[in-house]
């Protein structure tokens, strides 16, 4: 339940895929106003294929795609907003868009791409992603050329580290391919029972994921299950 206190959106930044590093350097940046409006984007992925002579199409479902969340927001630097985020306050349009930036856009040294994220807004928008897209528009600017004010669109794409999805997705069918993560006990039969609901495809996972024994699995160790079907049909 909200306490009546206004919450800023937060961007997180984290040089690791399961968000617990933060960014040193630029760890989070606030937006000094808050969006008017945000967008989220969900996108159902369907093989289409049209039998000849016929009107209709068997739509044969391929994934859900990631969803895409989009931000509209202002950066200023007239000095003149109410309320404007206090630590940007005192710094120029162009030095806000470069702290920004750093946030969420530049490529991170040592780990050779641009940082994780988490957008947060309170308690209704938590959103693990990675930026996509960046427009920057610049709207208002001194005699000298100066910008004093900049309009951000920015579109973020759903990141999920690879345990996190197979929890959340969860998927029993046999006809998917399937991701698992070794845990204490587990055998690759025993796994393949769980899968497939038979353990006689142990054999056809081993050479799937080029183990020179199903023996050793290693705790931790992610295993790729073909779909059923495909399995059937090699062995």
């Amino acid at each position: 339940m909200s306490d009546g206190k206004l919450s800023k959106v937060i961007i997180r930044s984290f040089t690791d895929k399961r968000l617990t590093q933060k960014d040193s350097e630029y760890p989070e940046f606030v937006l000094p106003i808050n969006p008017e409006k945000y967008a989220k984007n969900f996108k159902v992925e369907y093989e289409v294929k049209k039998a000849q002579g016929s009107q209709g199409v068997d739509a044969k479902f391929k994934s859900t795609a990631p969803e895409e969340l989009t931000i509209e927001f202002t950066l200023d630097g007239t000095k003149t907003v109410e309320g404007y985020g206090q630590d940007l306050f005192e710094k120029p349009v162009s030095k806000q868009v470069d702290e920004f930036l750093n946030t969420v856009y530049f490529m991170k040294g040592d780990i050779h791409k641009p940082k994780f994220l988490k957008v947060n807004w309170g308690e209704h928008l938590i959103f693990d992603c990675i930026l996509t897209s960046l427009d920057i528009n610049y709207t208002l600017f001194h005699p000298n050329g100066e910008p004093l004010r900049a309009k951000l669109n920015a579109s973020f794409l759903n990141y999920l580290e690879q345990e996190k999805r197979v929890k959340k997705e969860d998927k029993k069918s046999p006809d998917l391919t399937h991701i698992r993560m070794v845990k204490g006990e587990d055998t690759l039969p025993l796994m393949v029972y769980q899968i497939y609901g038979d353990p006689q495809w142990y054999m056809q996972v081993a050479r799937e994921n080029q183990l020179t024994t199903f023996r050793q699995l290693r705790i931790g160790q992610e295993i790729v299950f073909p779909p059923f079907q495909k399995t059937t049909e090699e062995a």
